[in-house]
């Protein structure tokens, strides 16, 4: 029996959930915006109105303004994101029980046997929309098709509320002529590379041969040959509430340019902190950290490293945040930094090996719990580790959280 595969991807998702919850906002050009009076007045994510504007995700709070003097900013309400997130989950259970997250606003759905009983994959895609419309009141764009690659495409082919359906007998028609960047996976440095080789559709990706596309982008192209060629056989996991949430991050833009390696400390450790610290409240380790960096003249960049051993703690996240800064440091006054926790593992599915030295890290975990809950009780600033009494401007300020995984994909 052929899979029937939907992707549904919810429209313009932070700015959608904002209309829906003040009226007055609705049918005008809106963005979400980080906060200007902390220098990181940036767009995250902006609804149709906006687009039609050509504002950008990315753009700066004045550049937005000069394009379209009467847009209405909002800040970004994480909360209220994932309410919504969990609310459209609790409709695609309704249909079937194997639905794999894709971020917040995207979600597989694997309703092969649920034909039976909701009609075929694009009755039950359109009857979802309509549901996530009346009940949520925000749109969705589905994509129905035999594979997730395919689904995934289907949903972006057409937007905003509205059903795409890609088959295994017409994919070629549809799918081939179409930018190979459209391709799930093929991201800016694939499709650069792919161009190069005069490779510009779907269609000529799937004409490669698989050992020339091995050779050039090791196993992944091997993946790529087989996406373009409608072979994905990958299934929709049914992975859970917590796979919403595939990393835990936290970033701040400082009040002063980051100058000396003093000032970098404090701020990686306040970030470190408090990724650790939502983690547990949260329940999960991590298995990477990231660092983003952003320096005066507003270039940025972001490097990455695996823990020894999976936790949660400050002091292993820090240690590893720095460590990847000093072997890449900034050139210019720093602006900005993040920590973000990737490759995250609910605490309860984690079994270390009984070779790993994991006391030290237990006693660390019992420290840094006992710290959580004094200054749960007595303020974020009550403990403070003795490199924060070199910088009161700098150790004093309290991090916005950031846990979406993508939070500039809207």
């Amino acid at each position: 029996m052929e899979r029937v595969i939907l992707h549904s991807d919810m429209n313009n998702f932070y700015a959608s959930v904002e209309c829906a919850q003040n009226n007055s906002l609705k049918g005008k050009p809106l963005a979400v915006l980080g906060d200007p009076e902390a220098r990181h007045g940036i767009v995250l994510a902006k609804n149709y109105e906006a687009r039609r504007f050509n504002i950008q995700t990315g753009d700066t709070m004045w550049q937005a303004q000069k394009k379209c003097p009467e847009i209405v900013f909002v800040p970004p309400h994480y909360n209220l994101y994932m309410k919504y997130s969990r609310a459209a989950k609790e409709i695609y259970s309704e249909y079937t029980d194997k639905i794999e997250p894709y971020g917040l606003d995207e979600n597989w759905l694997d309703v092969t046997q649920s034909r039976l009983v909701f009609g075929n994959g694009k009755e039950i895609a359109d009857d979802l929309r309509k549901r996530i419309k009346s009940e949520l009141g925000i749109t969705a764009s589905i994509g129905v098709s035999f594979n997730k690659i395919f689904a995934k495409l289907g949903s972006d082919l057409k937007k905003p509320d509205a059903t795409t359906v890609i088959n295994s007998a017409d994919f070629k028609e549809k799918v081939w002529p179409l930018p190979v960047s459209d391709l799930l996976y093929v991201g800016r440095s694939t499709c650069r590379k792919l161009k190069s080789k005069g490779i510009n559709t779907i269609g000529e990706l799937a004409g490669c041969s698989p050992e020339w596309l091995e050779k050039m982008f090791g196993k992944p192209g091997i993946k790529l040959w087989q996406s373009a060629n409608g072979l994905d056989s990958s299934p929709v996991s049914d992975i859970g509430e917590k796979s919403l949430i595939k990393s835990v991050g936290n970033g701040m833009t400082t009040p002063r340019d980051l100058i000396t390696d003093g000032d970098i400390k404090i701020t990686l450790m306040i970030l470190s902190e408090s990724v650790s610290s939502r983690l547990r409240d949260k329940g999960f380790v991590c298995q990477t950290v990231q660092i983003g960096v952003r320096d005066n003249e507003f270039y940025s960049y972001e490097r990455q490293g695996k823990l020894d051993i999976p936790n949660r703690t400050a002091k292993s996240i820090f240690q590893k945040a720095y460590s990847l800064y000093r072997q890449n440091p900034s050139q210019k006054p720093v602006r900005s930094l993040t920590v973000r926790a990737c490759s995250l593992i609910p605490m309860d599915f984690v079994q270390l090996s009984f070779f790993d030295d994991t006391a030290g890290l237990d006693r660390q975990e019992s420290i840094e719990s006992a710290v959580d809950g004094l200054k749960t009780r007595f303020g974020k600033f009550a403990v403070q580790k003795a490199i924060m009494l070199s910088d009161p401007e700098l150790s004093n300020i309290s991090p916005k959280d950031d846990h979406i995984t993508n939070p500039f994909g809207n």
